[in-house]
Parts: structure tokens; sequence; C-alpha cells
């Protein structure tokens, strides 16, 4: 990696390198929300195993129950998946099939992953958006509420997490797809991110 006053590469004009920096510094935001976001929800995870203990003790212990309190479980757990997707891409935490991804080079990496990210990631969650936003619309009209009559009438609030999950996810996977393609293009992408690190 270069100085930060390392001059600009030839065959680049300064407006080239400008909106190098500019990607860069915009994954970094990007980055920087995931992560704060991501960091936050992962305290879902032990609202969720309190929860779950207070209802078991509850029903096997005290003989009595809270379908509030049991429904709140589904909505931690629809909460710390669906909010975490983002979180979990920008760590390389999602399944992947890499028989062959581990043998190819850094740079070869990069290219598999662009080329996931354009044709896959960016489509679906475009398709997720689309598919689902006249049915988390018809929820919010009614505000609709648990079935049960003691149960939380926040059903439309839970549903929306189908249009966030994929809101979150394309930003992030298309901050990916930018390193990735800075990368790739070799030492203007490098020296860019040098820059903007060293600021």
């Amino acid at each position: 990696m270069q100085h930060k006053s390392t001059p600009i590469p030839s065959g680049r004009s300064n407006n080239g390198a400008g909106a190098t920096v500019a990607l860069y510094r915009c994954t970094q935001i990007i980055d920087s929300i995931t992560e704060f976001c991501g960091k936050l929800i992962a305290w879902f995870s032990l609202a969720l195993m309190v929860v779950t203990c207070v209802v078991v003790v509850m029903r096997y212990f005290l003989s009595t129950g809270s379908i509030a309190l049991q429904e709140s479980i589904t909505y931690l757990h629809a909460s710390l998946f669906m909010l975490g997707a983002a979180f979990t891409l920008k760590r390389g935490g999602h399944v992947r099939v890499d028989i062959f991804y581990r043998r190819m080079s850094a740079r070869g990496q990069a290219l598999v992953d662009i080329i996931g990210g354009l044709v896959f990631l960016v489509p679906v969650c475009a398709l997720i958006l689309w598919l689902c936003w006249d049915y988390v619309g018809n929820s919010w009209a009614i505000s609709e509420a648990s079935s049960e009559g003691s149960g939380l009438p926040f059903v439309y609030l839970l549903k929306t997490l189908l249009l966030i999950m994929p809101v979150t996810l394309l930003f992030q996977g298309v901050a990916e797809i930018i390193k990735n393609l800075l990368f790739v293009l070799g030492p203007d992408g490098a020296h860019a991110a040098e820059k903007v690190e060293t600021v």
C-alpha cells in the first residue's frame, strides 16, 4: 500500500481518482452503519434467551403463561436474523459453496463475489422488495395486530422486516461489490483506499 501523499497513478485523471476515493468513502459509511446495527441487533439474542427462559419458567413452574411474551419470541427471532443479514454479509458469514472458491486467488474470489452480487444478490433483494411491498402496505393500512386478544398489536411492524431486510442487504451488497471492484482494478483501487484510511 502506498502513502497518502503518493501522486495519482499515471493514466488516470484527477476526476477518476476522486470518483474512486468517493466510492471507497461510500463503502466505509455503509460498513460503519452495518457494523453498528449488527452489534446492536446482536443483543437481541440475549433478550431472546431471557424471554424464552421466562416463558418456560412461567409455563412449567408457575402454571401460567403470556401470549404476548410468547409472540415476542417470534418478533425477536425474526428481527435477529432479518436485521442481521447485512452484518453477516459484511463479515462473510453467509453460507457459500466454497469447494472451488477457497482455492482461487484473491482476485479470482473478488471476481466471483462481484458476479454473485450482481447476478444473484441485487436481483433477489429487488424481487423481495417488489413481492412484499403490497403485502406489508396492506398490513400497515389496517394496523394489523395479533389474532389473539392478548397478543402483540404490532404484526405490521413485524412484517415490515420483509422490506428492511432486503434494503439493508442491498446496500451492504453494493458496498461489497464496490470494494471487490476496487480490488480487481488493481493499484488504483488500493491507492484510493490508502488515501482515505490515512486522511
